[in-house]
């Protein structure tokens, strides 16, 4: 089928050594051997793993890969080569002949000189089965190992990209990357259940407390931020934030990763509209450009439509409509919904994912909410008979919230008075300085990042689009 005699005459033996007149071989990752330019018998070493085994009368076929790309590169060898030890999930080091392959079915092939199997693998323990397709459930069940298959490889590929990606956006954009601390004193208040920070009871110290104040793993690096806003115009941050929420929905989870970011001399919610949709675009075609084959796996075995849609959020402009629209688009449609929609109720997500639908699957910014919902930082917009403040959510196909922000209240009395009434004046009174000592208008915004990836790949559950989950009754690793 590959012209299996034309390869056995041009093979060498798998020697247990190079023959020393060859040059050392040159260390390629499958990705840059799949696009070397030249492939006229450059010697090259090639490390990995095992994804499929063919072993023919006189020739072996070999696919490796190492999860730098979702496409494998083929080893042919002699078939002397085989033995037990090379099987499926077996990791191996190649050394041989990068040359055009005489298949269509790739570009180049690597002509084996060598092949050292470093780590065997027995296929009949390996959970996951050369050609099966397992769902991303079953997958769930082995942390350890699933970054070893193809889409959840593809996944961790496109997780990579859109990193990067965002680090970039921030970065051309003059924004300075600020580490924010995982363990604060300060609850960002309203922003959900908080985890305690506390030492083994055989290791404490005589204090009542480790810090001698309360300590959690934060919920949001606003905070923070907002003190860095007093120094830098434009400021972000980007990583791990935790919530001790008993829930087991696809949105949720108790460790999750966040992008957050604050913008000094601010004064309008469109100025920060204007930077949400930019970063979710930019982000967006950078993983398109940088994985297309990562994303199109995606879309196709998990997501059939999917590229459509996010075509569609990504060439129209975003929408804009205020909460008290939002509620009436909601009391006047034909769905029953668990929860009424009422003016001065939140937002739950079947609402939000109405809303969306309604608006033709384009993302939507719903701005102005009651103040009563939302925490004492967001600014006052001083209206009235409905009270509300200057807070902006983006809804998003699939997924529902995606961004949540505000422009921040710079001033003094009104931040005064909305702390005294919720009694936390002596706790926040750091905040208050911020205000008293060249305060400026500022506001700041943050995305979950696995909510992003799930919306863009289509992905339903979220515990599919972090190496790790961690949510209620399961810690594994």
């Amino acid at each position: 089928m590959f012209g299996a005699r034309c390869l056995l005459r041009a093979l060498r033996s798998c020697s247990s050594a190079p023959c020393p007149r060859h040059k050392p071989s040159a260390k390629l990752s499958v990705r840059d051997a799949l696009g070397a330019q030249n492939a006229s018998g450059e010697r090259v070493k090639v490390q990995g793993w095992v994804r499929s085994v063919r072993s023919q009368k006189e020739v072996l076929f070999l696919h490796v890969n190492d999860g730098s790309s979702l496409e494998s590169l083929q080893v042919v060898a002699d078939s002397n080569c085989d033995s037990r030890e090379l099987a499926f999930g077996s990791s191996v080091e190649v050394q041989g002949q990068l040359v055009k392959s005489l298949s269509k079915k790739q570009n180049v092939e690597l002509k084996a000189e060598k092949i050292e199997v470093v780590g065997s693998c027995d296929p009949k323990d390996f959970p996951f089965k050369y050609k099966e397709r397992p769902t991303l459930e079953y997958l769930r069940q082995f942390p350890h190992l699933r970054c070893r298959t193809n889409v959840l490889g593809s996944i961790l590929r496109v997780r990579s990209e859109a990193t990067a990606a965002i680090h970039s956006f921030f970065k051309d954009s003059g924004f300075v990357h600020i580490h924010t601390p995982i363990i604060t004193s300060n609850d960002c208040e309203g922003a959900g259940e908080l985890f305690q920070v506390e030492p083994p009871s055989k290791g404490k110290v005589p204090e009542e407390n480790f810090f001698d104040v309360p300590a959690f793993l934060t919920v949001s690096g606003q905070l923070h931020l907002e003190v860095m806003s007093g120094a830098f115009t434009q400021v972000f941050t980007f990583g791990p934030t935790f919530r001790a929420e008993n829930s087991q929905s696809r949105r949720h989870l108790a460790e999750f990763y966040m992008v957050e970011a604050e913008i000094s001399f601010i004064e309008s919610l469109q100025d920060l509209m204007q930077v949400m949709e930019g970063l979710f675009k930019s982000a967006a075609a950078a993983v398109l450009s940088s994985c297309p084959e990562d994303v199109a796996l995606c879309h196709r075995v998990l997501a059939p439509g999917q590229k459509d849609r996010l075509e569609h959020m990504l060439k129209n402009n975003f929408l804009i409509i205020s909460y008290t629209e939002a509620v009436e688009i909601l009391q006047q449609a034909s769905q029953n919904f668990t929860f009424t929609p009422e003016w001065g109720a939140d937002l739950h997500t079947e609402h939000e994912k109405y809303l969306v639908k309604h608006c033709g699957n384009i993302p939507v910014f719903v701005v102005n909410y009651p103040l009563a919902l939302k925490p004492f930082y967001m600014r006052d917009n001083e209206d009235g008979p409905q009270h509300t403040v200057a807070a902006v959510d983006l809804l998003v196909p699939g997924v529902g919230e995606l961004f949540g922000g505000s422009l921040r209240e710079e001033r003094y009395h009104f931040l005064e008075q909305r702390l005294a009434r919720s009694g936390l004046t002596e706790a926040y009174q750091w905040y208050l300085d911020l205000r008293r000592f060249g305060s400026v208008p500022h506001g700041g915004f943050g995305m979950g990042f696995e909510r992003y990836l799930q919306c863009i790949l289509g992905i339903d559950n979220i515990k599919d689009v972090i190496p790790f989950p961690r949510f209620t009754h399961s810690c594994l690793l």
